[in-house]
């Protein structure tokens, strides 16, 4: 937890991810677009630091220690603020994405995302019609290795935890793991 600037008469945003180095990158660049940034790395965290100073918009990524992400979103709008929300997530799927949304998220993003495309997010209305629609689904290849993702950040980044829960051999996930990222 951190404030990184004192403008008072800046808008308030919370900041919430459990990546330090994204969040600390984020942040800076949300301080230079005109925002006073607060961070909390848990959903603990966050929701003592928006009690104390209610934020005008919320980062949230929605996968976050102990809690998800989404119980934040539910808390921000309960606590009656209007706040404008962007959840962020390096899993995203249709399911979060509709979970979010009906929770009171004003936009939903699939990492890695930039500070001017979260920007932009937080301060549009409505969906974009204009969006291209993927003429194919996104490929097994693609799917596999995001699921490995999914489970390697689940496991702390823990390369031998990670091969226990997919029931893989060691060097065979570090194989996988110095590929690059298949395309969709």
């Amino acid at each position: 937890m951190q404030l990184e600037t004192e403008k008072k008469d800046s808008p308030c945003l919370l900041l919430v991810d459990d990546d330090k180095t994204f969040s600390r990158v984020m942040a800076r660049a949300l301080v230079k677009r005109g925002f006073r940034v607060i961070q909390a790395r848990d959903v603990d965290s966050a929701m003592m630091l928006a009690e104390a100073d209610p934020p005008d918009y919320a980062v949230v990524d929605l996968k976050l220690p102990v809690h998800s992400g989404l119980e934040l979103i539910k808390y921000l709008k309960e606590s009656g603020g209007n706040t404008r929300i962007v959840m962020l997530t390096g899993f995203a799927s249709i399911a979060t994405a509709v979970g979010a949304i009906r929770l009171g998220a004003t936009h939903y993003l699939a990492k890695p995302a930039d500070a001017d495309e979260i920007v932009a997010a937080l301060h549009r209305d409505g969906g974009d019609a204009n969006v291209s629609v993927a003429p194919l689904p996104i490929s097994v290849d693609r799917l596999k290795w995001e699921h490995i993702q999914k489970v390697l950040a689940e496991n702390e980044n823990n390369i031998s935890a990670t091969a226990r829960s997919l029931n893989m051999h060691r060097r065979t996930l570090q194989r996988r793991l110095a590929k690059h990222p298949v395309r969709e």
